[in-house]
């Protein structure tokens, strides 16, 4: 017996990364997973997005835990398409319990990606929850809603270029989101927390125009940069390290948990 038997969880940006960690942890708690992604590329991101083979690769794994899933190609700035996954989720799985608004991208040196990070990383998260609270309320069983923001969503980190301040005022934004829908979801005991991890090993950050702009932000003092580092030894944290306090936070032991912002950071917001 699995903590979350019977529940089902609507991840996005499922394919791979975090995303795919959250639905194997809660997939091996015996949760079923609507699963999307937008499986294309947008052309302001400098590294590659995932693809449809990704999101097959997820069907896969998450099938092998023994649990149920749908998976569906939606992009989040698409508030339609993306309610025509979830339903589709649905109409098959029969419920609707977890969100993890997890899909989310970084053009951190991009001069011309205000515009997409904001759509996707703060206008993706208000249409995936506007389109998953309905049938939650509607159901009536309460239910947890996380949002995926950042370290960057608590501290003042971003170099000055266009796709950076918008990764960072999105991921800011997201706390604003949250911190409104927990108390217009209260009532329903739809809990709404966020998380906020540091550096984690996924293709978004383990790629070379990444790794290339944080070498570069690191360099930008003259005594050597911004300290970059958390506070615990740990260079970068694993995805699944994310997952395990997703799982917390929609499981019973966090039932009484609502409105928080969350670091999974080793203590970098702390040392700040």
């Amino acid at each position: 017996m699995g903590a979350l038997d019977g529940k089902v969880a609507f991840i996005t940006g499922a394919a791979r990364g975090q995303g795919r960690a959250h639905a194997l942890r809660l997939a091996g708690e015996g949760a079923d997973i609507i699963a999307v992604d937008l499986c294309q590329q947008i052309s302001s991101v400098p590294y590659p997005l995932a693809t449809a083979d990704d999101l097959a690769e997820t069907v896969k794994l998450v099938e092998e835990t023994g649990a149920r899933i749908v998976a569906r190609a939606a992009d989040v700035r698409d508030r339609t398409a993306l309610g025509t996954a979830l339903q589709a989720g649905i109409d098959e799985l029969g419920r609707l319990d977890f969100v993890i608004a997890n899909a989310g991208i970084a053009p951190m040196a991009g001069e011309d990606a205000w515009q997409d990070v904001i759509d996707v990383n703060l206008t993706g998260i208000y249409h995936t929850v506007d389109v998953a609270m309905k049938p939650m309320i509607a159901q009536g069983d309460g239910g947890s809603i996380i949002l995926v923001s950042s370290v960057a969503g608590l501290v003042g980190l971003a170099a000055p270029a266009a796709g950076s301040l918008g990764y960072a005022a999105a991921k800011h934004g997201i706390v604003g989101l949250m911190r409104v829908y927990a108390n217009l979801l209260a009532p329903h005991s739809i809990r709404v927390n966020s998380v906020h991890p540091a550096g984690v090993q996924t293709p978004m950050i383990d790629n070379e125009f990444t790794r290339k702009w944080l070498e570069g932000l690191e360099d930008t003092d003259t005594q050597g940069g911004p300290d970059m580092g958390n506070a615990l030894p740990v260079q970068v944290l694993q995805p699944e390290d994310v997952a395990n306090a997703v799982f917390w936070l929609v499981s019973d032991a966090a039932r009484y948990i609502t409105g928080v912002t969350l670091p999974v950071d080793a203590g970098y917001v702390n040392k700040r």
